[in-house]
C-alpha cells in the first residue's frame, strides 16, 4: 500500500505560480510511476505530468515549458511547480502512483490516489 497526500493548492491570478506538494509513504520500495492529474466537475480526469523511477518525466503539451515535475527520496515527496498559470489549469489536481514502473496517462493505470488539491487561476 501506498499512501499519498497532496498540499499546496490554491487560488491565484493568471500568471502567477503555485507549488503543489505529493508526500508519498508506505510501501515506497516498490513504487513505480508517479503522476499528476487534475480535473474539472463534470469532466474526465486528465493526465498532466509523469516520473518514472528513473527520472524520465513527460509533460501534457498544453504546460509544457510552466510546469516542472521534480521529486525529493530523501523527502518522499513528489513536487509540481507551475507557472505562468492560466484559468483553463484551473482544476483539482491528485496525485497517483502505479505498481509498473512503464507511465501512462490513463486513470486505469495507477492503483493509489490522493484526495486532490484545488487549484483555482483567475483572470
Amino acid at each position: 500500500q501506498v499512501q499519498l497526500v497532496e498540499s499546496g493548492g490554491g487560488s491565484v491570478q493568471a500568471g502567477g505560480s503555485l507549488r503543489l506538494s505529493c508526500a508519498y509513504s508506505g510501501d515506497t520500495h516498490t513504487r513505480g510511476c508517479m503522476s499528476w492529474f487534475r480535473q474539472v466537475a463534470g469532466q474526465q480526469r486528465e493526465w498532466v505530468s509523469s516520473i518514472n523511477p528513473d527520472g524520465n518525466v513527460h509533460y501534457r503539451d498544453s504546460v509544457k515549458g510552466r510546469f516542472t515535475l521534480s521529486r525529493d527520496n530523501d523527502k518522499n515527496t513528489l513536487f509540481l511547480q507551475m507557472n505562468s498559470l492560466k484559468p483553463e489549469d484551473t482544476a483539482m489536481y491528485f496525485c497517483a502512483a502505479a505498481r509498473l514502473s512503464g507511465c501512462n496517462t490513463y486513470p486505469a493505470w495507477y492503483s493509489y490516489w490522493g484526495q486532490g488539491t484545488q487549484v483555482t487561476v483567475s483572470l
